[in-house]
């Protein structure tokens, strides 16, 4: 089967691109390939040879974290208004060249992917692309307060919603709870997107409640469409990407305890090759981490955040204009600490499978609140309350305001979704 994806025309802000979920796999990671990589390499330094200069690495162990400005320089968030256009840039692509034909599209991703995000943008930057037919204005559907509908009620709230002009839901994941009226919403969506009757759109909707759908509606046949995971390849270009907005030079990333290069770096020219007669180093770190974060951008930029080390007197030259001397060059702009030296969260010890279900239940949504939480798992608010209190000591889950809606983290994500499937709950396809 031809792989359906816009990698060629991918931007560095959206490596990959997008594809059918049907293609989507984990990063690889088998050992044959790590040993077929180690040995070129091995070949590679034997050919080449290794500098004086490159021998006596002193480590760099015991370096403080980055500071909250440093890592907005070297590790910053996304742009998702970049994303949207380069997402809607795809998918008009996509319908050029065939590959996608439905007037409504489903985007799926895991937690974490930027796709609800992303999204969000469409009304503020405005991007026309993927519109059947020429451009317009997006409209940004909203989930109602209330999610508890009949069928009747349902078609009116749908009935009352602009569709005939391009609309895009952020997070389908919104628009329901898991209970018998809180269904009726979706039901109602997906039979007017069959049916038809609904213009030209985007859908998007997390991994967990793509599941859950997916399997409900089995008949729908949505064919969704997903960002390519985030393999070594496209971490390295994307960090990259993200760090070196505003700078003149390449950003040099290196690990703590050998030195070896993390991030790509520009070739030199073959002049430059013969003085240096070497060859860099690089570290299997990208690789190690697409495996871990299972090729999740926002799991693995978490990650990346946590693992980002500076020196003391890096402070001064990352929070001025980019510059560095000769000598700083041939340094780093920061270090990383192996995956193996990162203190990560862990779940905490429970013979109970009421922690299996919050989580569960905080996935299949999204998020929710704490009545809503109630609805859809049946616990009551007091154990929810404790349960939650030692998630987030965890940093498993968080809510940032009294009241409001609790979450997954990133950087508890991979543990969440181990512990679910040791508990053997059903668990998305990413």
């Amino acid at each position: 089967m031809k792989e359906t994806t816009n990698e060629n025309n991918a931007d560095p802000c959206l490596p990959g691109g997008l594809m059918s979920a049907e293609q989507w796999a984990l990063p690889e990671t088998s050992v044959r390939r790590s040993l077929k990589d180690a040995i070129s390499h091995a070949l590679t330094q034997l050919r080449a040879g290794v500098s004086q200069a490159e021998e006596p690495f002193e480590s760099m162990d015991d370096l403080p974290e980055l500071s909250i400005a440093q890592q907005h320089r070297l590790a910053p968030e996304p742009d998702y208004a970049r994303q949207a256009v380069v997402i809607a840039s795809s998918l008009d692509h996509a319908r050029s060249e065939g590959a996608l034909s439905r007037e409504v599209v489903c985007l799926v991703a895991p937690p974490f992917s930027g796709v609800q995000q992303s999204l969000a943008c469409f009304s503020e930057s405005g991007p026309s692309g993927f519109i059947p037919g020429g451009t317009g204005e997006w409209t940004i559907i909203a989930p109602p307060e209330t999610l508890a509908f009949s069928d009747q009620e349902a078609s009116e709230w749908w009935d009352n919603q602009d569709l005939s002009r391009p609309w895009v839901i952020t997070e389908l994941a919104e628009f329901w709870l898991r209970r018998l009226s809180g269904l009726a919403l979706v039901k109602e969506l997906f039979r007017r997107i069959a049916n038809g009757n609904a213009g030209a759109g985007i859908v998007g909707c997390s991994s967990w409640c793509w599941r859950y759908w997916g399997h409900y509606l089995e008949n729908a046949q949505m064919s969704p469409w997903t960002p390519a995971p985030m393999n070594s390849e496209r971490l390295g270009v994307w960090f990259t990407y993200l760090a070196s907005k505003g700078r003149k030079s390449s950003v040099v990333v290196r690990m703590t305890g050998d030195g070896h290069y993390v991030l790509p770096q520009p070739e030199p020219d073959d002049i430059e090759k013969k003085k240096r007669s070497k060859k860099r180093k690089y570290s299997n770190f990208l690789r190690d981490l697409a495996a871990t974060s299972r090729g999740n951008p926002g799991v693995a930029l978490a990650i990346w955040q946590r693992s980002l080390r500076a020196q003391p007197d890096d402070d001064a030259k990352l929070e001025g204009d980019g510059e560095m001397s000769e000598k700083q060059s041939r340094a780093a702009d920061c270090w990383v600490v192996p995956l193996e030296r990162l203190s990560l969260p862990t779940m905490p010890q429970s013979k109970e499978s009421v922690t299996g279900f919050v989580l569960h239940g905080l996935l299949l949504h999204n998020s929710l609140d704490i009545a809503s939480l109630e609805v859809v798992t049946g616990v009551s608010a007091y154990e929810l309350s404790l349960v939650l209190s030692r998630l987030k000591r965890a940093e498993l889950v968080i809510c940032e305001q009294p009241g409001e809606r609790w979450r997954v983290t990133p950087i508890g994500y991979p543990t969440v979704r181990r512990h679910l499937q040791s508990w053997g709950f059903p668990l998305d396809q990413f």
